[in-house]
Order: C-alpha cells, then sequence, then structure tokens
C-alpha cells in the first residue's frame, strides 16, 4: 500500500468575525512551529450551523498535515492555535472564532475522554465530509467511503466559496 504524504486530517471551522482569515490564520499558527506543515487545504465552504441552528453560518475547511506530532501533541497544538485565537467556549455547538478538530490521524483509533479518533461525528456532519472529500477522497471510515456516508446527509448548505 502506498504511503500518504500526510499523517492527519484537520476540520475547521469559524462563524465569527472574517471568517475565512480565521481559517487562513489558524493554518498559519498551526504549522509555526516548524513541526507541523500543511500538505493540502480544502476549499473553503459556507454552511449551515450544526447542533445549534440560531447563529450565524460557518465556514469550514479540511487541511491533510504531516507532523511528527503525537496525537496527544497535536490536540494541545490545536488547542493552543483555539486559545492564541481567543475562542471562547460559553456554550457546546455555540459560536466560535475558530475551531479545530482532529479528523483522522494515521491509522490510529483513540479513545480517550478528551481524544477520540477518528472524531466520531465525521459521518454525521456534511460540512466535515464536502471538505474532507477535496483532500483525501479515499477517505473511509468502518468501511463507508465519503460518497456512501454524504448519501445519508442532507448536503444542500454546505457551498463552495469564491476565492
Amino acid at each position: 500500500m502506498a504511503q500518504r504524504a500526510f499523517d492527519a486530517i484537520l476540520g475547521l471551522g469559524s462563524n465569527i468575525g472574517d471568517k475565512r482569515a480565521n481559517i487562513l490564520r489558524a493554518i498559519d499558527l498551526l504549522a509555526a512551529g516548524g513541526d507541523l506543515r500543511l500538505v493540502q487545504l480544502s476549499k473553503l465552504y459556507r454552511t449551515a450551523p450544526w447542533g445549534v441552528a440560531d447563529q450565524a453560518w460557518f465556514v469550514n475547511a479540511c487541511a491533510t498535515v504531516a507532523t511528527e506530532l503525537s496525537p496527544r501533541a497535536l490536540l494541545t497544538r490545536c488547542q493552543a492555535v483555539e486559545n492564541e485565537m481567543r475562542r471562547v467556549r460559553e456554550k457546546r455547538w455555540g459560536p466560535r472564532i475558530i475551531d479545530v478538530d482532529i479528523l483522522s490521524y494515521r491509522d490510529a483509533m483513540i479513545s480517550e475522554p478528551d481524544l477520540i479518533v477518528p472524531h466520531p461525528r465525521i459521518a454525521k456532519r456534511a460540512f466535515v465530509l464536502v471538505p474532507l472529500k477535496d483532500v483525501e477522497p479515499r477517505f473511509e471510515l468502518n468501511g463507508e467511503t465519503i460518497d456512501a456516508m454524504l448519501a445519508k446527509l442532507d448536503s444542500s448548505d454546505v457551498a463552495a466559496l469564491d476565492k
């Protein structure tokens, strides 16, 4: 089997302020330490809020990254970026300046209280699956392809933004 050019897939979202700029700044901050490199960034997508519907629309993206950081160290990096960008955690699934989630890490299966990989809600979120297909169209979860997962969801509220 061919080795992948990346180690992890990240999901990013923002619905406060300059949403596009927030996604791009988060990518820059993630890579600033030199031990993480962006391999590919999906298109940016305008998406409806999920979980809590009464809030502004989001911009979402997925990124593949190469890194030697462990899954735990990568989680710490993602949370440090969220903190540096002043993410406020007032309400679960509520508004946020940035959200950075580890969707997958190599072939790891991790189930810890604060770190579950692959991310447990990938298959339920069109706003993750659509950009994920841009960066890793061969992604499968529990033997299911992205297309099979998307067929079960309404993805009509996920639209690519013009560059």
